[in-house]
């Protein structure tokens, strides 16, 4: 997606070692440098909000931010994301805000105002077709923003950027901001690795710790030659290396523990999800009960990846922390990688005994062919719903499953193929071919039913939120008062209707949210009205989060780890939704499910469009097929069928 941008020992020896410890501390106190700047590096914008304050620039003035970019949103349908960082790392204001913009995903409808507090620095970042030009974006940046960085009133830029794009999208001339100065450097004042204040006191401390740790060495020394003398029998222990030797041994790099974390995030999540594929067709195949002690396993192990997850976007909201910190919090990530996938490799053969798929391989062929042609014509459903909401919904409101019908022609033509070479296989007595070749079918199958559930939902979302929408945007406007701002915003809502293509979902939202600007306007009576509004929102995020999680199943070849881990929090924040017992709660959990998921499906979006082995459609269908089954992740490296199990076990059938 382009952007545009704008940059604006014992004894006396012993005492003397830590006295000339403690000396050393006071020597190197007056020697240590001045603090380094910092530079902070295009950075992941905060999922619960639209503000991003890594050096505390706004302070009490942080509510009148969100009112203001609350306001451009509602009348304008505009998001604004406003970030607060020390310096720009070095790069030009335009290329960190553009970063920042394509590292989280943003859209067309999204802007970024990056502001660098340091240097008094900012720059904007818009799509080009974000529906401003770039007269506009300059004339903003001039009037309203530029004046207050300038004089660092942080909160009066962003508040100027909201209101000055509302004013230019309504035809208004664009008016400076009243001008609060705040912090001339905030974030730059306090104390920073490297400064005196603070390494005198955690150089005393340190000095303190050793000369303790001296202490208790001569004690637990005494001790133990007094047990040495009482039982002469007994010679000096042996065994392990002592601590400080084993402290020594060198520490993985953080660059490569993160990299490690990532990659483990990746394949234990590919693993549990094709794990829970396949009890699925287990249970279908032989009962619930039979499968009961497998589904705990993977039950076991998405917890596991929850909790990996979780941390790992612990890390990603906070990008400063302590490296002792991060190193934990990667090596407990990698540890609840590993314990899921013991627990999936460890009922991996019991779960192949369930199963039998070598020696249950002709009835199971029967069953994956049933299901391959009776997918097929409600493929055809999925392509011709989408046809006829084309007549009226604009390409936006259709490009999430747009591909998807061709996508689950491709994965059936590929199951297809799989189940002939299955049953060619059996034909010959070939267990293990056979084997081989139905998992990969099942797997594209499964596959196949999962892109054309999504374009069906999604199709019956549209149709349905054609069918509200006449009746919300007249309830909405009986209610408006004329000449206010939400009649402004509901008549653009009713001119984008009229002009006969435009996208149903964005639309009914857009007046929705109008509709609640103007209940919180009024007073009283208007409870249940709120409520049924934030439970139809939810289900609205409901399908948010659908539509991700299908998408990162079925191309999960390509789709790396921050996609993931946005999804896994979405799907946190939308199950707190779901048990929301006051408005408040319900509101905010599914404010932050919605978007999470949004965010978690550009970049799982944008891993696809960079992914080595492109999925074209141009390409002859064999071709076409195998690079779907890839991208998917249906099969692994060496074209083998991933299975039930862990990382150790997913790849089992090759050996026979």
């Amino acid at each position: 997606m382009t952007r545009l941008s704008r940059r604006y020992g014992t004894g006396a020896p012993g005492w003397a070692l830590a006295g000339a410890l403690l000396a050393l501390c006071a020597l190197l106190l007056p020697l240590l440098p001045a603090p380094p700047s910092r530079a902070d590096t295009p950075l992941d914008l905060d999922a619960g909000g639209r503000i991003t304050d890594t050096v505390g620039a706004l302070g009490r003035r942080r509510a009148q931010v969100i009112t203001a970019i609350e306001r451009l949103r509602t009348t304008q349908r505009v998001q604004l994301y406003v970030t607060y960082v020390r310096d720009f790392s070095g790069r030009s204001g335009r290329a960190w805000a553009d970063a920042t913009a394509d590292r989280n995903g943003l859209g067309e409808r999204d802007v970024l105002l990056a502001v660098a507090t340091h240097g008094r620095q900012y720059a904007v970042s818009a799509d080009k077709l974000s529906g401003f030009r770039a007269d506009q974006l300059k004339a903003v940046a001039a009037t309203a923003i530029a004046p207050a960085v300038a004089r660092h009133d942080w909160a009066g830029a962003a508040i100027g950027a909201a209101d000055g794009y509302g004013a230019v999208l309504r035809g208004e001339p664009v008016r400076p901001p009243a001008i609060s100065p705040g912090s001339p450097d905030p974030g730059g004042e306090g104390l920073v690795p490297g400064h005196r204040r603070v390494w005198a006191p955690v150089a005393m401390g340190g000095g303190l710790c050793l000369l303790g740790l001296y202490l208790c060495a001569r004690r637990a020394s005494r001790r133990r030659r007094a047990v040495l003398a009482s039982s002469p029998e007994r010679g000096p222990a042996t065994g392990a290396p002592p601590g400080p030797a084993r402290m020594a041994r060198p520490l993985t790099p953080l660059p490569e523990l993160d990299a490690e974390a990532a990659r483990a995030l990746v394949e234990t999540d590919d693993a549990v999800r094709t794990s829970a594929e396949e009890l699925h067709l287990a249970a279908a195949q032989l009962g619930d009960d039979a499968a009961r002690p497998f589904a705990e396993a993977v039950a076991y192990a998405q917890g596991e990846l929850a909790d990996a997850f979780r941390l790992r976007q612990a890390l990603d909201d906070a990008p400063y922390e302590d490296e002792e910190i991060r190193r934990r919090t990667l090596d407990e990530i990698c540890s609840h990688c590993t314990s899921a996938n013991r627990r999936l490799d460890a009922e991996s053969e019991s779960f192949d005994m369930l199963r039998g798929l070598r020696a249950n391989a002709a009835g199971i062929l029967a069953r994956a062919e049933a299901a391959a042609e009776d997918l097929a014509p409600r493929v055809t459903t999925a392509e011709g719903a989408l046809h006829v909401l084309a007549g009226h919904c604009t390409a936006t409101a259709l490009a999430a499953v747009a591909r998807h019908p061709a996508e689950a022609r491709d994965r059936l033509s590929f199951a297809t193929a799989a189940l002939a070479e299955a049953r060619r296989a059996l034909a010959a007595g070939d267990g293990d071919g056979a084997a081989i070749s139905l998992r990969a079918g099942e797997a594209a199958l499964s596959q196949a039913r999962v892109l054309t559930l999504a374009a069906l939902r999604r199709a019956h979302e549209l149709s349905g939120a054609t069918a509200r929408l006449p009746v919300a945007l007249a309830d909405a406007e009986a209610r408006a008062p004329r000449g206010s701002p939400q009649a402004h915003a509901l008549a653009c809502a009713r001119r984008e209707v009229e002009s006969g293509r435009y996208d149903p979902r964005a639309v009914l939202r857009h007046v929705e949210e109008t509709a609640a600007a103007l209940d919180a306007s009024l007073d009283g009576g208007y409870e249940d009205r709120t409520r049924a509004r934030a439970e139809r929102a939810l289900r609205r995020v409901r399908g948010e989060v659908a539509a991700a999680r299908d998408f990162v199943t079925t191309h999960r070849g390509a789709v790396g780890c921050r996609a993931r881990t946005r999804l896994a929090e979405a799907e946190r924040h939308l199950g707190l939704a779901r048990g929301a017992r006051d408005l408040r709660t319900l509101r905010s959990e599914t404010g932050h499910a919605d978007s999470l998921a949004r965010q978690a499906r550009a970049l799982a979006e944008h891993d696809v469009g960079t992914y080595g082995t492109r999925y074209d459609p141009g390409t002859p269908p064999p071709t076409r097929a195998l690079g779907g089954a890839l991208l998917g992740g249906i099969i692994l490296a060496g074209l083998l069928p991933a299975t039930f199990g862990g990382g150790a076990t997913r790849g089992r059938l090759a050996a026979g």
